[in-house]
């Protein structure tokens, strides 16, 4: 099968799934989606690997995409006998992070993406971000990529009990934005983001960023290398805006 009618199929399946509910709220998740900062994590952990004496493998790194810095970094803990207590290395990891993002020149948003935010605003369809991220850490990037206007509801993992990939983020985010996760679609580059929207009864995007790694998308119902793909078949999708059409009454 060519990627075409791949793709084709899955879009079928994307307008056709959950007997056709429409679409009417849209759930990004940041890092590798709206920004592609996973190269720059995967650096800075890299690094506090080494400086706790933790010998993690690429492909073990990669699996840690979408989910919490602190269950990242229990599993470390466990499977490698680091000494340090977590919230130490928690404090010593955020520190760094914060620190980099902070100094780094070029935090731009996605090519592509702030043209589709700009039309789904247009189109009065709700979105959000529900990323993994720390609080400031998002609020961080949201401003140094001119993105935080459109981006006023921010769910993020420390304010849900389990994250990525168990559903909670997703599902506190539907209920934040006032949407039935049936009407929700979320855009996820990680296989355990896909997993999460997938759990919560969402239909998912998944979308194919090298720099988050080899992540396996196969469970999202359509697969984008990039927002031009996805600008091409935003009419073709069944997007229904929540609020009440004002011109119509007029």
């Amino acid at each position: 099968m060519t990627a075409n009618h791949e793709n084709g199929h899955q879009q079928d399946n994307l307008i056709n799934k959950d007997g056709h509910e429409p679409i009417q709220a849209v759930i990004f998740d940041m890092d590798g989606v709206l920004i592609d900062s996973e190269p720059i994590y995967f650096e800075i952990e890299r690094s506090s690997f080494d400086y706790f004496g933790a010998d993690v493998t690429i492909q073990e790194h990669h699996s840690f995409v979408g989910v919490t810095l602190e269950s990242m970094w229990e599993q470390v803990i466990s499977k490698y006998q680091v000494k340090a207590p977590l919230d130490e290395i928690l404090a010593y990891h955020q520190h760094n992070v914060m620190e980099k993002m902070l100094a780094h020149a070029e935090l731009v948003a996605m090519p592509g993406v702030e043209r589709w935010v700009k039309w789904l605003h247009e189109q009065r369809i709700p979105i959000a971000v529900a990323s993994s991220s720390p609080r400031a850490l998002i609020d961080l990037i949201m401003d140094k990529t001119g993105l935080a206007p459109y981006f006023e509801i921010r769910m993020t993992g420390e304010e849900v009990e389990h994250g990525k990939p168990a559903p909670d983020i997703f599902l506190a985010t539907a209920e934040q934005i006032g949407i039935s996760p049936a009407r929700c679609i979320v855009i996820e580059d990680s296989r355990n983001g896909v997993q999460a929207a997938k759990s919560a009864g969402m239909r998912c995007i998944g979308y194919l960023n090298p720099g988050s790694g080899n992540q396996n998308l196969s469970r999202a119902d359509l697969q984008i290398s990039s927002y031009d793909e996805l600008w091409t078949m935003k009419d073709t999708l069944p997007f229904e805006s929540p609020a009440p059409n004002l011109s119509s009454s007029l």
